[in-house]
């Protein structure tokens, strides 16, 4: 009640009491976080990768922006050898949230790992494509072309080594028994192909791998194209669906492709967690992957390709609820 005033005069002063009220909470509820209530709170664990690999740098860039976006909640980061090993930790519990390639992803469901059922996508990120190096010069000119020769397949668990045994399959080759194959990564691979110690060996990543780009400026190098074994890939069944032929472009690697395009196969990299993630901490991480795509764009090229529209098919997984939530939350 507003006292000493007429009745219209007191009738005037509550609307405006109440249109002040409705002003503030209207500028409370658009500064508070989407979602609103509780925030997340606590510390997770984002597997990445080997060191030089893209999943580590993309990593950290994306745990700068979930500092911001979540204050509450510290990320650590985990190496590890790659997606078929990160899938692994996630299902155990030793990740919060982890990249992994889809085929590695459609692999370990297959398997019925154990914990497989529990597994959860938040978002579709970029492409990873394949890629064999070897020294300028080089007469391998093809996949199959590799027999005799101390090759870099990938560690034993990487998504690298698991693209790698089924593109040698198609070749006709078995690694066992064709080929020298040497389980190194992107991290070990390049110095050792600079040394003389391998002839060439795959990679599978973002363009461009930063750890190959130095490697060119250092060590003459070659890009070998992939793209005749398309469709003997394909052929091996099921397993092979999640892969797409694809071209590396002329400015991938400008130094080493001269302007000349790469035939190649790309596979997509989905941002994975479990049904134990919390909604609210897993819509957080999908609303800051989405909108960081341009800050973590300049320095990792591939993150440019993360897209609202793309992101939410992950097959061969499902949503979880809280990247779902924000996905509604965030149509046009």
């Amino acid at each position: 009640m507003v006292l000493g005033l007429p009745h219209i005069g007191r009738r005037r002063a509550v609307q405006s009491a109440l249109a002040a009220a409705l002003a503030l909470a209207l500028l409370l509820w658009w500064l508070l976080p989407l979602g609103g209530g509780p925030q997340p709170r606590g510390t997770v664990t984002l597997a990445t990768g080997v060191p030089t690999g893209v999943y580590e740098r993309y990593g950290k860039l994306l745990r700068e922006d979930l500092a911001r976006e979540l204050p509450d909640v510290g990320v650590r980061l985990q190496h590890s050898e790659g997606s078929v090993q990160n899938l692994q930790r996630l299902a155990s519990g030793k990740a919060s949230f982890t990249i992994a390639t889809a085929d590695a992803t459609a692999a370990y469901l297959d398997g019925r790992r154990k914990d497989a059922g529990r597994l959860r996508a938040c978002a579709r990120l970029y492409d990873d494509y394949m890629q064999l190096v070897v020294p300028a010069g080089s007469k391998v000119e093809s996949a199959k072309d590799l027999r005799g020769l101390r090759v870099g397949v990938g560690q034993r668990g990487s998504g690298v080594n698991l693209i790698t045994r089924r593109l040698l399959k198609a070749t006709g080759l078995d690694p066992a028994k064709d080929l020298d194959a040497v389980p190194i990564g992107i991290d070990r691979a390049p110095r050792q192909l600079r040394e003389g110690r391998i002839d060439a060996f795959f990679w599978s990543g973002g363009l461009p791998t930063a750890a190959i780009s130095d490697l060119a400026a250092a060590f003459p190098i070659e890009l070998v194209q992939l793209g005749d074994l398309v469709t003997r890939l394909h052929a091996q069944g099921a397993p092979t669906r999640y892969y797409r032929a694809a071209v590396m472009p002329a400015d991938a690697y400008p130094t080493v492709q001269r302007g000349r395009a790469v035939k190649t196969i790309a596979v997509a990299n989905l941002l994975v967690t479990t049904d134990r993630a919390a909604d609210d901490l897993t819509e957080g991480v999908t609303r800051t992957v989405i909108h960081s795509r341009d800050r973590i764009g300049r320095k990792v090229h591939a993150a440019q390709k993360v897209d609202l529209r793309t992101a939410i098919f992950t097959d061969p997984l499902p949503l979880h609820e809280g990247a779902r939530r924000y996905y509604r939350s965030a149509k046009p």
